[in-house]
């Protein structure tokens, strides 16, 4: 039996609170029992035994039968239930809703890159290459790969969820690799990640990959640079971060400002690393990941209810993205 939990239940769970009740169901779970055998079982008159028993039959738990017994016709009660679920009117765990901004690689809206460099788009490279400057160039909006040997390149991200919802988690994936010149699958590379300003987690790209072609590369694209990378998913949760599953620091939801209207998120290759080995970030159009930067928020709803994500998003996005870049290396 499932049983709601509102006014309707209240006969229901009248009717469980009492230890004579419990005790006339115990004995009805062996066998089928008159008034009689019930009130000798639990040793209560037979008045008694049959005022809990019709509380019981009301309540829609046990039901009476006329039956042949060894005296003749007789009244029996047997149960009608052999389980109660009673559903609350919210779920402890709700079932997640989700809002994903897929991210061009192109539309950061800060940067600091130092030589070996260069970005493209799926018709060819932007600018020259090794030529910072060109990280700058209004064709980088359309960029669908880019690499550097130090530096950052920073995304502003318009923060999904209304005041309604409780934001659950929050998983970043993106196709990365190392940047050495003409490539090296040995290469390892430290990459570090930061939210809200905040470092919270390093990922180590362990090449620049070459040995093959990157599936989705455009046939232009020269096969003796950046081929591949590595499908790489960061999650951010109350509890920590993990990256690829395997936790990497303990920050949370309140460490990184989750509640600002925008958020900044940051992938950077820094000078001072221990594998101090560049990083190329592969979007859709190229590498072995068709994806642009994937950007996912679980919430639940508040009160319990999902919600639809607003449809201006992508507006919103795309205003984010329109930011020009400063701090470019000169």
């Amino acid at each position: 039996m499932k049983l709601p939990l509102n006014k309707d239940a209240l006969p229901i769970l009248s009717a469980l609170a009492s230890d004579t009740r419990i005790a006339i169901i115990e004995q009805l779970s062996k066998r089928k029992m008159n008034v009689g055998e019930l009130a000798e079982a639990l040793g209560i008159s037979q008045p008694v035994a049959a005022k809990h028993i019709n509380v019981l039959a009301k309540a829609g738990i046990i039901k009476t039968q006329r039956l042949p017994g060894k005296q003749g016709v007789q009244k029996q009660s047997v149960l009608r239930v052999d389980n109660i679920d009673i559903e609350f009117p919210r779920k402890v765990n709700l079932a997640y809703e989700s809002s994903t901004i897929s991210l061009p690689v192109g539309q950061y809206t800060s940067c600091h890159v130092t030589p070996t460099c260069g970005l493209a788009t799926t018709k060819g490279i932007i600018g020259e290459l090794d030529e910072p400057r060109y990280f700058m160039d209004p064709q980088r909006f359309d960029a669908s790969i880019l690499w550097f040997t130090t530096g950052y390149v920073e995304y502003n991200l318009v923060n999904p969820i209304k005041d309604t919802q409780n934001l659950e988690m929050i998983d970043i994936s993106m196709e990365l690799g190392s940047e050495f010149p003409q490539g090296n699958n040995n290469w390892p590379s430290d990459i570090t990640f930061s939210f809200n300003g905040q470092d919270i987690g390093l990922y180590t790209s362990p090449g620049d990959f070459i040995d093959k072609r990157g599936y989705y590369n455009p046939d232009w694209y020269d096969s003796g640079i950046n081929q591949y990378g590595v499908k790489v998913t960061l999650r951010i949760t109350n509890g920590g971060c993990w990256i690829n599953g395997r936790q990497v620091s303990e920050f949370s939801f309140d460490d990184v400002a989750i509640t600002k209207p925008l958020w900044t998120f940051r992938i950077a290759a820094k000078e001072d690393a221990a594998n101090a080995g560049g990083c190329t970030l592969y979007g859709k159009g190229f590498g072995n990941y068709d994806q642009n930067i994937e950007v996912k928020s679980y919430y639940t709803d508040k009160d319990g209810d999902s919600l639809t994500y607003d449809e201006d998003r992508q507006t919103k996005q795309t205003e984010a993205n329109m930011g020009m870049p400063n701090n470019l290396a000169e």
